[in-house]
C-alpha cells in the first residue's frame, strides 16, 4: 500500500527538502475502510482520491482543497491489527536510517522498499513498541498544505518515558532536545536546526501502548469534538487549554487516537 506508505500525486508537490527528522506524512490502515472515511469526512470535511492499484489493498488520499493532506488504507481481512496513525520521519537515506534502526534497539518491520514516485519506505517501530514510517523522497519534496482545518500540524509520541525514547531517536536523527512550554513534566521538544518539529511525552506505566499521535487543525474544538462523538468515535482527553492552543485527545470508530487542536491566531 505504498499509496499510504507516503505518495502523494505530482500536482500536489512543492519543491521543499525535509530535513532528516523531520515528520513529512501521516497514514492510517484501518479494517473499514469506507467507514472510516465517512468518519474523518463527517470530521474534517476530507474528500478523497484514488491512486490506482495499491499493493496490499483498497486505499485512498485524503485531500483538502485538492491537496493531499494523509494517507487510508485497508488491511487485508486476516490482519487483525491495531489501528493507529503512522507518523513516517524523513530521511536522505532509508536504508542506512533501517540499519541505525536496527542498531539502536529498535524492529524493521517493513523495508526499505522502493514506492513508485516517493523514493524508499520503512516501517519500524523503536524499542518501546510504537510504530513509526521513515520516507526517503525520491525527488526531496513533499506535500506541503498550510494550517487551515482538516491539516495536520504536529507530531507527539506518547511513551513511557520522554528521556528514555528520546535516546532512540536522537541515534537516527540529530535533534536538539528543549523541555515542552507544557504542564506535563515529562514532556520534549524536538528540534532540527532551530526549528521544533515534534514533541515526546512520558506517560508512565501505566501507558497502555506507546505510539506517534497526529495533530489536526480544527476550527473549534469543542465543536469538533462534540462532532468526533456523533460521527460514532471518543472523546479520551476533553477540550482544554496549552501553550499550543485549545486540544482535545479523541479515538476514531476503530480506536486510533487522533489530537484536535485549534492553534493560536
Amino acid at each position: 500500500m505504498t499509496e499510504v506508505w507516503g505518495s502523494a500525486p505530482q500536482r500536489n508537490r512543492v519543491q521543499v527538502r525535509h530535513v532528516p527528522g523531520t515528520p513529512c506524512w501521516t497514514s492510517l490502515l484501518v479494517h473499514d475502510l469506507e467507514a472510516t472515511k465517512d468518519f474523518y469526512g463527517g470530521l474534517f470535511g476530507w474528500t478523497y482520491s484514488d491512486p490506482g492499484p495499491c499493493r496490499l489493498g483498497p486505499c485512498v488520499r485524503a485531500t483538502i482543497d485538492g491537496r493531499d493532506v494523509a494517507g487510508l488504507g485497508e488491511l487485508p481481512p486476516d490482519r487483525r491489527l491495531p489501528t493507529e496513525w503512522t507518523t513516517y520521519l524523513a530521511s536522505d537515506d532509508a536504508d542506512v536510517t533501517a540499519e541505525w534502526i536496527r542498531c539502536s534497539g529498535g524492529t524493521v518491520g517493513v523495508g526499505p522498499i522502493a514506492a513508485e514516485d516517493v523514493g524508499r519506505l520503512v516501517l519500524a517501530s523503536d524499542p518501546a513498541g510504537a510504530p513509526f514510517g521513515v520516507r526517503q523522497a525520491q525527488d526531496a519534496s513533499g506535500p506541503r498544505t498550510p494550517a487551515v482545518p482538516g491539516t495536520p500540524v504536529w507530531h507527539e509520541l506518547l511513551t513511557h518515558d520522554a528521556a528514555v525514547a528520546v535516546k532512540f531517536y536522537k541515534a537516527l536523527f540529530p535533534y536538539e532536545l528543549k523541555p515542552a512550554d507544557s504542564v506535563d513534566a515529562d514532556r520534549l521538544t524536538l528540534h532540527l536546526d532551530g526549528r521544533p518539529v515534534a514533541s515526546v511525552r512520558g506517560a508512565g506505566a501505566a501507558l497502555r501502548r506507546p505510539h506517534w499521535t497526529t495533530w489536526f487543525e480544527v476550527a473549534d474544538t469543542d465543536a469538533a469534538a462534540r462532532r468526533a462523538e456523533e460521527l460514532g468515535g471518543r472523546v479520551l482527553r476533553g477540550p482544554h487549554d496549552e501553550p499550543a492552543g485549545r486540544t482535545a485527545s479523541v479515538a476514531d470508530p476503530e480506536g486510533a487516537v487522533l489530537t484536535l487542536v485549534r492553534t493560536p491566531r
